[in-house]
């Protein structure tokens, strides 16, 4: 039935009247979004300031990337446009918004396309522009179902209207690429071209390009991580898209899409990746608050005053805690995007654990091989059957399982029952993590086999940390042995005391008598034991005392001096630990950090003056900002001729004396001062060597000091810790541009002769 003019008119009102509220509708619905009426719509503040949560970084000082601080997936490191690689962009362009240069936000001709496309069921594309994604990653959460998406809709293009007009296209991009989560703790492209190709944002070939763009459309389901096929598929319609955007020849793209798809995998963990200790105590110190007394036990006394005096003295310890933003607030270590700079030296970090990996794994060969077969292994021989259910019950209590199960009200009986069945787990070896079946309880005996160590290496002019293990891996024993364990320090407690003797007056030429004495103490008599009969009765020099690790000249030298010097004199060396004022100091009973240790030896080479180890030279704010700048702490504590007498006395221990092997075995023939050091029942085995320029100390040894060697040959420190220090060492000297030379030598006054005081 054919349309009158009348019924034409009619419909023709009707229409422009439906269109004309529809019209109104939607302006009036974009205008009460604008004004922030309808939905969330950020201020202009945070449109001109998006909040993103950035990872600190963490830069060795010959500028190479140690590792980052960040909560859960938050691993992003913003970039700069001109600093992300150009086939990047282009794939982004092509692929998601080809029109991103000639719109302002929202593309109505995209947006047409779209629709279009959903309303006949084609692939038309998706008509989201780049700046609207963009809006959606910073300011719209997550949609429950899809009428609460749609409703999103309209407030991310009123968004991305207002971000277009406050940013340029580069910034955007930039944004957008920043902002994008490339899941595996790959926020950002600058992590993801990290963590999935290990390189920088600027180095990528255009197929790694393709890849991480082609992501873009859903990280999930194209994850080359997990599915390398399909991801290597969505590369090659990437590629295609730049092909037809003209970014690529035909030739170009065909030639590319027959690569296959390869990654170079770093997985992003704060347990792994090089320097992990360091770390790790680094994160500590400078989130550490002001220690309050009433939150340390009574047995942590020691610890508190350590803590307090750390606090008040030393400017890294609880830096984010002492200094604030301009605005009052306080820096997050894990979301400001700081940059701090150590003064960890990648090269020489790496040749330590290097050192530590293979002398660990050999000397760990040699435990396992005598305790096997060994009831009460990995123990001393000499424990009780008693001794050794209280040290495993110990580390019961202390075990995540049996924190676990009392929390759900278990009692004993079945706490019990839980840690001797049988179950699935994984322990640790040295050829990586292996699955097996075994009782937690025997899980704990044998990683309790697994023998510890620590070891530092600083510049003693400086301060400057060079490198820092504390343990032999941190994925399987977090417990830092270089700041954080305490052990006893044997003979290397020796260069204390005989420090002492030359500050009052005495030389290396001095003769005693080498012999057994008994020093009667208010506790009783006092006769030490000592591990050679050489040269037994006679007159022997300092030199040769020391040299020798004698301890009958240790407790003869002792015996002219209170307790109370030597531990006053072992406080100025950065001791920070109780002392107890007895004779037998005289033999290292105390127990002393690696760190203590290293930082008190650095006064040998030096002239007297010990140097506070420096970890940190400075650290910047997100925009490049300076907020802390560190300086080393210097203090005298003994005179040059002090220092001169010394080294010429340390010197022997390496020339021909307990640490000997360092030049016989492992072949080292420049100028260096050193000790050994070795506890009762070889519980610990020490070696604190210098040269010049670089001061190390290495510890070894189990868990508990019941754990160890039942043989000196192997227990002692010059079998368990020097060969660390020696393979560092030769790796450090071997590496030109580090700048160690054999030819250093010790500046010593040419008006001092090692013979003064010898007539």
């Amino acid at each position: 039935m054919a349309l009158t003019e009348e019924r034409r008119i009619g419909f023709k009102k009707v229409f422009w009247k439906i269109f004309g509220i529809g019209l109104a509708v939607v302006v009036l619905l974009f205008f009460l979004i604008s004004i922030g009426w309808i939905g969330y719509l950020p201020e202009i503040g945070e449109l001109q300031n998006p909040i993103n949560k950035s990872a600190t970084e963490i830069y060795s000082s010959d500028a190479q990337l140690l590792g980052r601080y960040y909560k859960g997936r938050d691993n992003r490191v913003p970039i700069n446009y001109n600093e992300i690689d150009k086939d990047i962009i282009n794939a982004l362009i092509a692929t998601e918004d080809i029109r991103f240069y000639k719109h302002s936000g929202i593309d109505l001709r995209g947006l047409i396309r779209a629709v279009f496309g959903v309303l006949t069921r084609s692939n038309s594309g998706g008509g989201s522009t780049i700046t609207q994604q963009l809006a959606k990653q910073l300011y719209s959460p997550g949609a429950g179902n899809i009428i609460e998406r749609a409703f999103q809709k309209p407030i991310e293009w009123v968004i991305a209207v207002k971000l277009e007009r406050m940013y340029s296209k580069e910034e955007i991009i930039a944004m957008y690429l920043n902002q994008f989560d490339f899941l595996n703790n790959a926020v950002g492209i600058k992590s993801a071209s990290h963590v999935y190709f290990n390189s920088p944002a600027d180095k990528l070939n255009i197929q790694e390009a393709a890849t991480l763009v082609g992501m873009c459309k859903n990280p999930s389901y194209f994850n080359p991580l997990r599915y390398n096929e399909r991801s290597s598929s969505r590369r090659n319609v990437v590629l295609d898209q730049m092909r037809k955007a003209g970014f690529l020849t035909e030739n170009e793209s065909d030639s590319i899409k027959k690569l296959p798809l390869i990654l170079d995998y770093k997985r992003v963990d704060h347990k792994e990746g090089l320097a992990p200790y360091f770390r790790e105590y680094l994160r500590k110190v400078l989130t550490a608050k002001k220690p309050v007394k009433s939150d340390y036990a009574d047995w942590q006394k020691e610890t508190y005053e350590n803590d307090k005096w750390s606090w008040e003295n030393d400017p890294l310890y609880g830096f984010f805690e002492k200094n604030k933003k301009s605005d009052g607030s306080k820096y997050d270590i894990y979301t400001d995007g700081l940059k701090i700079y150590t003064t960890i030296d990648s090269r020489m970090q790496r040749y330590a654990e290097e050192a530590v990996d293979q002398h660990m794994q050999s000397i760990q060969k040699q435990f396992f091989s005598e305790k096997k077969g060994r009831k009460y292994a990995p123990f001393s021989r000499d424990l009780t059957t008693a001794e050794v259910s209280s040290i495993m019950q110990s580390a019961v209590n202390q075990s995540e399982r049996y924190r676990k199960l009392k929390k759900e009200g278990a009692g004993k009986e079945e706490i019990d029952k839980s840690f001797n069945t049988k179950t699935e787990m994984r322990v640790f070896t040295y050829n990586g993590w292996v699955d097996t079946v075994m009782t937690p309880m025997d899980s704990i005996r044998y990683h309790k086999h697994f023998l510890r160590c620590g070891f530092m290496s600083m510049d003693p002019a400086d301060g400057h940390v060079k490198a820092y293990v504390g343990g032999p891996d941190f994925t399987a024993f977090q417990y830092d042995m270089v700041t954080l364990g305490r052990r006893q320090i044997g003979s290397t407690v020796k260069p204390y005391l005989y420090t002492l003797c030359m500050e009052e007056g005495m030389s290396p030429c001095d003769m005693v008598l080498n012999e057994p004495i008994t020093i009667m103490t208010s506790s009783g008599p006092w006769s030490p034991r000592n591990a050679s009969s050489r040269r037994i009765g006679e007159m022997v020099t300092l030199r040769w005392g020391l040299k020798e690790s004698n301890n009958w000249i240790s407790a003869r030298l002792m015996s002219q001096f209170t307790p109370e010097a030597l531990v006053k004199l072992m406080h100025s060396f950065g001791i920070k630990g109780k002392i107890d004022p007895v004779v037998s100091l005289a033999l290292g009973p105390v127990e002393v950090s690696v760190a203590e240790m290293v930082d008190a030896y650095t006064a040998f080479p030096s002239r007297g003056i010990r140097v506070d180890p420096l970890y940190v030279s400075h650290i910047e704010d997100a925009n490049g900002n300076i907020i802390g700048s560190f300086t080393p702490r210097m203090e005298e504590i003994f005179s040059e001729e002090t220092a001169f007498k010394m080294i010429y006395m340390m010197r022997s221990v390496i020339d021909d004396g307990t640490g000997s092997r360092v030049r016989r075995v492992y072949g080292l023939t420049m100028p260096m001062g050193g000790k050994t050091g070795t506890t009762n029942n070889n519980s610990d085995g020490w070696f604190m060597g210098y040269t010049p320029k670089l001061v190390s100390g290495v510890w070894v040894g189990g868990e508990e000091r019941s754990i160890r060697f039942d043989s000196m040959a192997q227990g002692q420190g010059a079998a368990m810790a020097l060969p660390i220090w020696a393979n560092y060492m030769k790796k450090v000297l071997a590496d030109k541009q580090l700048g160690y030379k054999v030819t250093d030598d010790f500046k010593v006054s040419s008006e001092w002769s090692s013979e003064a005081g010898c007539e």
